[in-house]
């Protein structure tokens, strides 16, 4: 398995993100889907990753900079296939210790409250996450989980 920062240019990673955007549109209504698309990955406050197995791409996750000592996890998306095998584990870790070079305090997120989303949740409390209330520009939403969890920055 090899991370690497995304280009955002080829077809493999924009069918991942349209899995990803099509899910989050079928399990959440549409006011409550939060999802970075392909363009706004693209803003330079965004770093997205992709994680390959050989020449196949199995995942991708972003961190957002909200400011300095703030970044947000976003677009965390493991291919089906590849789901059970610690990817996204590795990939979270890979996101916090990036959070932690560029001097951030703490990281947060939104994900889903509906079932479908229960297998994220569970992933982000077993590293630490735990709930929150909204964070940046987010609202109270009924159809959303916030979670925050501290980081020591790497002087």
């Amino acid at each position: 398995m090899r991370i690497a920062v995304a280009d955002l240019s080829g077809p493999e990673i924009a069918d991942l993100l349209a899995e990803h955007m099509n899910d989050m549109r079928a399990t959440s209504p549409p006011e409550s889907v939060h999802a970075l698309d392909l363009e706004g990955l693209r803003h330079a406050s965004v770093t997205l990753w992709c994680v390959q197995d050989g020449t196949e791409l199995v995942a991708v996750g972003a961190l957002k900079e909200l400011d300095p000592t703030h970044g947000e996890i976003k677009s965390m998306r493991t291919s089906g296939p590849h789901r059970g095998r610690g990817i996204a584990s590795k990939l979270l870790q890979h996101i916090a210790d990036e959070a932690r070079r560029r001097g951030m305090s703490r990281l947060s997120l939104e994900t889903g409250s509906q079932p479908f989303f229960a297998p994220a949740r569970a992933l982000y409390a077993r590293h630490g996450f735990v709930p929150c209330g909204p964070f940046g520009d987010y609202t109270d939403d009924p159809n959303s989980v916030y979670m925050t969890r501290e980081v020591s920055p790497i002087p």
